[in-house]
């Protein structure tokens, strides 16, 4: 047993939480609800229908659908019987899931079979051909994924091909409780438990390994932010991301708070569940939080106020999103992350500052060291003054799996973390992040960070979102192009953008050109793509 949190696994979570609030709702989705002892239950019908399956301690299960009770359920199954969970993120399509399935070894997919117009099953068949071969169990032969072996499907009729949920739950009645009970205890809390793909903003993703450890973390942060059975947690960020993952289902059952639950993000949805189930609990990012005031602001609602909940802040463009949202939701806190080292490195306190929930990203959690250096020279900067961020911490990843040359660049010899994120400490003690190294702007050997433009930008009463981009400019290296939707019902040109900017931001700030789009390329977290966007500037605007 690690000597960091004896005897704790993600897996034995559900049966704490039956033990302790067996008879209270645990979870809220469509208007089902689950105590903590039913979802145990469930819970521990699923993981005998995997042990009936043939899945062995350490092989990966891939599990691709939207949020849902069923994914819930599958994880936790997952994790209970010392098998690795592979969350597949739901806006990846035939390719992109392909390559997860593969790079990740996965022995065994578990997919919702539909979304909404979205034919995941039928996604699975053309990567599968051979999936159906079987007669209705799932059975799947293909060179390009040596390890898969079968399909389990969660549809509304008998899938086609794959396994069906249920015929995989009746099978596991004639595993043994002993059985299980044996699985469960053998699990090492220092194996990998689940491997978090990144959101691959560039590149292909990475899956980075965690172990048990996380069970800790949750533990400090539920402590940090005084989350118990008394709260409720609104959870519309995809699970398969670690926010909510960790945020939601896994603090719910450290927690005994109760999880409202939805598909997908909602703004109208969200907020009329908010009405009717009066959650205490909200986290997100700033572009969920925009969302969601504005389309408050569409349709005024008497909402009671939240208690806590996160909203990473600190960088220029989502203090003004994330003090409005503090004013109207209630007393959102700032923290910053990263899946290769957790949701809450670094976080506000419940009586930090409105100035420190908004203008900061929060205070170093215990268990985490985080320092500053020029990226250049590897030095430590002074307070005050902005480098990359560095990250050492008992919650670091494993490494990211079957890429050692990867994890090499990413973890140094002393254990270091190097983020890739810009960021300074405060004379506060409090960090601030500033963005990502690689979209800073260098114009004329002058720095821009194109969040404080982004931030300016959207002053302007036309301007709804916008985001800056570095273009290739054969004399001052590159120059800024700002990418705008517009408010509805205005107008707005290059020409004006570029007038308001002049004479209010310095000269080598203003974006040299304008480029006014319908929606972004975003992440299934809610950040803009910049990589994707940069390349679509190019294709408008052409060469330099």
């Amino acid at each position: 047993m690690g000597a960091w949190f004896p005897g704790r696994t993600l897996g034995s979570l559900p049966d704490e939480a039956a033990r302790r609030w067996g008879a209270r709702e645990g979870l809220c989705f469509q208007g089902r609800r689950w105590t903590f002892a039913g979802l145990s239950e469930e819970i521990d019908r699923i993981a005998k229908g995997l042990i009936r399956l043939g899945i062995a301690p350490g092989e990966h299960v891939a599990l691709w659908m939207v949020n849902r009770p069923e994914f819930i359920q599958a994880a936790f199954a997952v994790m209970k019987i010392g098998a690795v969970l592979v969350p597949v993120n739901t806006r990846f399509r035939t390719e992109d899931a392909g390559y997860v399935l593969s790079q990740s070894d996965a022995a065994l997919l578990i997919v919702a079979a539909r979304s909404g117009p979205v034919d995941y099953l039928g996604m699975v068949r053309q990567l599968a051909p051979s999936l159906g071969s079987a007669a209705g169990r799932g059975e799947v032969r293909e060179a390009k994924f040596p390890r898969l072996r079968r399909v389990v499907a969660v549809a509304e009729t008998p899938p086609a091909g794959a396994l069906g949920w249920d015929a995989m739950v009746a099978d596991g009645a004639a595993v043994a409780d002993a059985t299980l009970r044996g699985r469960a205890a053998a699990v090492d809390p220092e194996a990998t438990a689940f491997l978090m793909y990144t959101s691959g903003t560039t590149g292909f993703p990475k899956g980075v390994m965690h172990a048990h450890r996380i069970v800790r973390n949750l533990a400090d942060r539920a402590w940090r932010m005084a989350i118990t059975q008394a709260d409720t947690i609104m959870m519309y960020l995809p699970l398969f991301h670690l926010f909510g993952f960790s945020e939601g289902m896994l603090m719910s059952m450290v927690t005994g708070a109760r999880q409202v639950l939805t598909e997908t993000f909602d703004p109208d949805e969200i907020l009329g569940l908010m009405e009717r189930e009066r959650p205490t609990i909200l986290d997100g990012f700033d572009t969920h939080f925009k969302d969601l005031l504005e389309a408050l602001e569409r349709s005024p609602r008497r909402l009671a106020h939240i208690r806590t909940g996160i909203c990473a802040s600190g960088m220029s463009s989502s203090v003004p999103i994330a003090r409005r949202a503090r004013q109207v939701f209630g007393p959102l806190l700032s923290g910053y992350g990263m899946s290769e080292f957790g949701a809450g490195a670094a976080l506000s306190a419940p009586d930090s500052t409105e100035e420190q929930c908004v203008e900061a990203s929060g205070y170093p959690a215990p268990g985490y060291e985080i320092k500053v250096i020029d990226p250049a020279s590897g030095r430590e900067q002074p307070t005050g003054t902005p480098g990359e961020l560095l990250v050492r911490s008992y919650m670091l990843m494993q490494g990211y799996y079957r890429k050692p040359e990867e994890t090499a660049r990413a973890i140094d010899a002393d254990g270091w973390m190097h983020t890739g994120d810009m960021g300074l400490f405060r004379q506060d003690g409090h960090l601030r992040f500033m963005g990502r190294y690689k979209d800073m702007l260098k114009i004329g050997g002058e720095n821009v960070d194109p969040m404080e433009v982004e931030a300016f930008l959207m002053s302007h009463p036309a301007i709804n979102l916008a985001a800056v981009v570095a273009f290739p400019d054969p004399r001052l290296s590159e120059v800024g192009v700002a990418v705008v939707r517009l408010t509805p019902g205005h107008a707005l040109g290059e020409a004006e953008v570029i007038d308001y900017c002049k004479g209010r931001i310095a000269s080598f700030k203003i974006p040299r050109h304008v480029v006014v789009v319908d929606d972004f390329p975003m992440t299934s977290s809610g950040k803009i793509q910049k990589a994707k966007l940069r390349e679509d500037v190019l294709r408008r605007l052409g060469p330099a």
